[in-house]
């Protein structure tokens, strides 16, 4: 890599891979090498598979190839996505009394700006799904159904104020060279070679009240499309790095908060204090890989809900039920119905039912809300 290259770094915060730039200039032609140059940027850094970009520096990368192509979605399209229509978009949904109304109204804007990518927002009880209704021989690339995802994910998020979680994302193709960034941007849960393309989140989100002004449009368009970019947590933060550790890790064997502060080979007060500075502490993460893993093993029809509670570290399956809901608005079997493609179907005992909670998480983070005192540490 060519060190000191403006723009490029090894790692660091809210950077992107070299791979997702290289997919993102894949069908733009002299016009993207010209704006990749344009911006100080050596061409010689695409080739660079560790290689990093910064987020806002891809952000304008964006915005350069708008311009030039006259199209903000990187002439994946039928039809190009005018300069402009990201913000007719916004403007639009914004006006939308929920988040619910404005997914509908976003997703028929897109289906007639862009001409082939016709999506339909299904509720069922708990969750909702935004399905890709593309019925052609050849899957679509990965990258150009992430684009989609990421504008409208980010879409949202702004328009609900808030972090609003991905519980699994499909896609009908094949799983991409690179999906590292895509895991860290949208959800660990990602799955290929699906019938149908998708994106699963909790449903109460849809009815979250809109309150955004034009001041706050203006503000928001003017930090676009970086913003949408690093909406997510640093893979490289003191955070990131407990994540992983917790993952590499049973559920029933994982440490104390004293035992994790020596591993990381700091004090737990200094702990605590890093953890809080990047909006989360040691519960949240521990729920965060808990939510994360039972819903990659929800989809693996093998695993029983016992099995799951206690590979995740739970006393029993109705505590592991009832944290579930807390985590997603969703039970399990509901979940594991709606995944396997049976409608969600689910018959939960009425003594589990009765206890269930609904979704909390804390205002303006990313970080999921505590579990109650009942449920494993």
């Amino acid at each position: 890599m060519a060190k000191g290259t403006p723009g490029i770094s090894a790692a660091g915060k809210d950077t992107i891979s070299m791979h997702l730039v290289r997919e993102a200039l894949e069908q733009c032609g002299a016009a993207g090498r010209e704006a990749f140059s344009g911006l100080g940027l050596e061409l010689a850094t695409l080739g660079d598979e560790h290689a990093r970009m910064p987020a806002r520096t891809y952000g304008r990368l964006w915005r350069e190839l708008s311009k030039a192509l006259d199209d903000e979605f990187f002439g994946m399209s039928a039809r190009p996505l005018r300069s402009g229509s990201f913000a007719l978009l916004c403007e639009i949904s914004r006006t939308q009394p929920t988040v619910g109304a404005a997914v509908e109204i976003a997703l028929r804007f897109l289906a007639l700006m862009l001409g082939d990518f016709h999506a339909q927002l299904i509720r069922q009880q708990t969750l909702a799904e935004i399905v890709m209704q593309d019925e052609s021989p050849e899957p679509r690339r990965a990258f150009a159904c992430f684009t989609y995802w990421m504008i409208v994910h980010g879409l949202i998020c702004w328009l609900a104020g808030r972090r609003v979680p991905i519980l699994a994302i499909e896609l009908r193709g094949p799983a991409p060279e690179y999906i590292d960034d895509y895991q860290v941007m949208f959800s660990r849960n990602l799955r290929f070679g699906q019938r149908h393309s998708r994106l699963v989140l909790a449903a109460e989100h849809l009815d979250i009240p809109i309150r955004r002004s034009a001041a706050e449009l203006k503000q928001f368009l003017a930090q676009a499309p970086t913003n949408i970019l690093i909406r997510y947590r640093d893979p490289q933060s003191l955070g990131g790095r407990v994540r992983q550790l917790l993952r590499e890790v049973p559920g029933a064997q994982w440490p104390q908060i004293e035992g994790l502060a020596a591993h990381f080979a700091t004090s737990t007060s200094t702990l605590r204090r890093r953890l809080a500075e990047e909006g989360c502490n040691f519960q949240s993460l521990k729920d965060s890989v808990r939510r994360e893993q039972a819903i990659v093993w929800l989809a693996e029809a093998s695993m029983s809900l016992e099995d799951i509670a206690g590979r995740l570290g739970f006393a029993d399956s109705s505590s592991f039920y009832k944290a579930f809901r807390k985590w997603t608005g969703a039970s399990p079997g509901h979940y594991r119905g709606l995944m396997s493609g049976n409608g969600g179907s689910d018959s939960p005992s009425s003594a589990s039912e009765s206890s269930s909670t609904s979704l909390t998480r804390e205002e303006g983070s990313n970080c999921v809300a505590l579990l109650p005192s009942n449920d494993p540490a």
